[in-house]
């Protein structure tokens, strides 16, 4: 697959996160009874509406999908497959459930197991985050998709936030992380946090709002791979917390490890 292949699939991805965006806050609209799934997690009508029709649209693209709310294939087919969408219908149902509007709706393509083009949908603002191999980073807003002249294009941002800005989760906490976040201390000073819910935290990244995203907690494949498209293509990285190497995707086994995701900026003062 060659870059304008994927580039092609743009507009039928953009299309299908606002349809699953607007089914999904017809539903946050009302008083939804959230169910217990067998790992324990929660989930809700939401997510299984936006996934069957995230579902329905990327079955036109004839790429396989690995997706939070179906069962998958095996790794046996899986690692047959050069390009696969890695999503997740409604990222952050625990915040859905609690009605704080920090939810998202996440969708990647992986190519040869790095992902290539990402896309982030925040249903309640209304407004993708796009970006990846080739595809100059850009905030669209829903009625905008389908006009590419009124996006808005993002550059990375050249300087480090004054104090540090430290994105973090509301719901994940760790020793491991306070102990990442005193280093931020010692290599930049005053340090600060923005705490937010589900791949939103993104959004800060991408916008020059937050400078670094510790994560050392579980997270899926589905969690993190068009975050990381979006990132890498603002000259960023997402790293494995330990090795240093990029996440890869479509692994057999689809947890990440712990990994820390890093603005050009903080990795242009780091090799100061």
């Amino acid at each position: 697959m060659v870059t304008s292949e994927f580039h092609a699939f743009i507009p039928t991805v953009l299309k299908a996160c606002v349809e699953a965006s607007e089914a999904i806050m017809q539903i946050y609209q009302t008083d939804f009874d959230p169910g217990i799934k067998l790992d324990g997690s929660p989930v809700t009508k939401a997510d299984l509406l936006s996934n069957a029709i995230i579902k329905k649209a990327l079955d036109q693209t004839e790429i396989p999908s690995i997706m939070e709310e179906i069962h998958n294939s095996s790794f046996e087919d899986r690692k047959q497959w050069k390009s696969v969408w890695i999503v997740d219908p409604l990222d952050g149902t625990k915040e859905f459930i609690k009605k704080n509007d920090e939810f998202a709706i996440c969708i990647a393509l992986v190519h040869k197991n790095q992902p290539v083009l990402g896309f982030i949908a925040s249903p309640v603002s209304e407004e993708i985050l796009i970006g990846g191999k080739g595809v100059s980073p850009a905030v669209v807003p829903f009625e905008k998709i389908n006009d590419p002249e009124n996006w808005k294009m993002i550059a990375p941002k050249t300087d480090v936030n004054n104090p540090l800005q430290i994105a973090g989760s509301r719901s994940h906490h760790s020793g491991t992380e306070l102990k990442f976040n005193q280093s931020m201390r010692e290599l930049f000073g005053e340090v600060q946090f923005v705490k937010k819910g589900s791949a939103l935290k993104f959004f800060d990244i991408a916008l020059g709002k937050a400078d670094v995203y510790p994560r050392f907690a579980p997270t899926m494949e589905w969690d993190i791979a068009a975050g990381q498209a979006i990132v890498e293509a603002l000259g960023g990285t997402v790293e494995h917390a330990e090795t240093g190497k990029s996440l890869v995707y479509n692994k057999e086994n689809l947890y990440n490890p712990y990994f820390i995701v890093k603005s050009k900026a903080v990795i242009d003062r780091l090799k100061k």
